[in-house]
């Protein structure tokens, strides 16, 4: 009876631990995903909603660093460098403040993400762009804090933020036509030697047509003159695979030079052991 008795008592304890109690958030979390010409835009931020409250100049007041959102960083990362009144902004992902005032407001994109609402003490240095922007009143009311993409061209969009009967409208321009330019001059030059290394990779991992194979990583070690200790050490697993374990070994060799001198231990050890196994009679 008291075994039975411990091990209900365990079945129970198990039950609470994993059954939690769910509920609505009351600034429930949103993911925004937008193209803007060939830019990837993301937006990750929380929602609060009005709920009978005063918002600009009470909850969020004037003349003080706001969130942006509520509870963590809200966050915006960008594909491509962006511009933005005329100032470039690095690819990659900022933390999105903003200063609320009555005449404008300041537009913030901070190089630190990991903060929860705004930086226990703010650094100035971490803030990658800084512009201004003046807000706008709107006709009807927004309940629940939104930030929109909008107004999209190959060439820019409009970040809007919008709450309570007020939005901010800030325009930025993407390298639409840089970023198709670099890709048309990319494909029309034909594969680069990482492309042909990767190709005889698969053909190798896959057992597929290993003469191919070897064709193609020829190739990436003609068009890279610095011979990569990787490049050499695929070739001899590929001619090993073919039976010419001769050759295997003194790539492998080249490898092995080449991976001392960069000082890869592993790299030393795989081609090591390559070269003790293929010269096995």
């Amino acid at each position: 009876m008291k075994k039975f008795i411990l091990v209900l008592g365990i079945f129970f304890a198990s039950y609470s631990i994993e059954a939690q109690v769910k509920a609505p958030q009351p600034s429930p979390k949103s993911t925004l995903e937008q193209v803007v010409g060939l830019t990837d835009v993301t937006v990750e931020y929380s929602r609060p909603s009005i709920k009978g409250r005063t918002i600009f100049g009470s909850l969020v007041p004037f003349g003080k660093i706001w969130r942006t959102g509520a509870n963590e960083n809200t966050t915006i990362s960008f594909s491509n460098d962006i511009v933005i009144d005329g100032k470039s902004l690095k690819k990659g992902k900022y933390a999105l403040y903003t200063l609320p005032k009555v005449e404008n407001w300041d537009v913030i994109f901070y190089s630190t993400t990991d903060n929860w609402g705004n930086p226990e003490n703010w650094d100035e240095t971490k803030v990658a762009l800084r512009t201004t922007v003046k807000p706008e009143n709107l006709n009807r009311m927004v309940e629940s804090f939104t930030i929109g993409i909008n107004n999209l061209d190959n060439n820019f969009a409009y970040l809007e933020l919008s709450w309570e009967k007020t939005i901010v409208a800030l325009k930025f321009e993407v390298p639409t036509q840089k970023t198709a330019i670099a890709s048309i001059e990319k494909t029309l030059a034909g594969p680069t030697a990482g492309d042909y290394f990767s190709s005889a990779q698969y053909f190798y991992q896959s057992n597929g047509d290993l003469t191919k194979a070897l064709e193609y990583v020829n190739k990436a070690l003609e068009m890279n003159k610095d011979q990569p200790y990787w490049y050499t050490r695929q070739k001899s697993l590929i001619q090993a695979k073919l039976g010419d374990k001769k050759g295997a070994i003194e790539t492998a060799k080249l490898s092995l030079a080449a991976a001392t001198v960069a000082k890869n231990n592993d790299y030393l050890k795989m081609n090591s052991d390559s070269i003790a196994e293929w010269s096995k009679k």
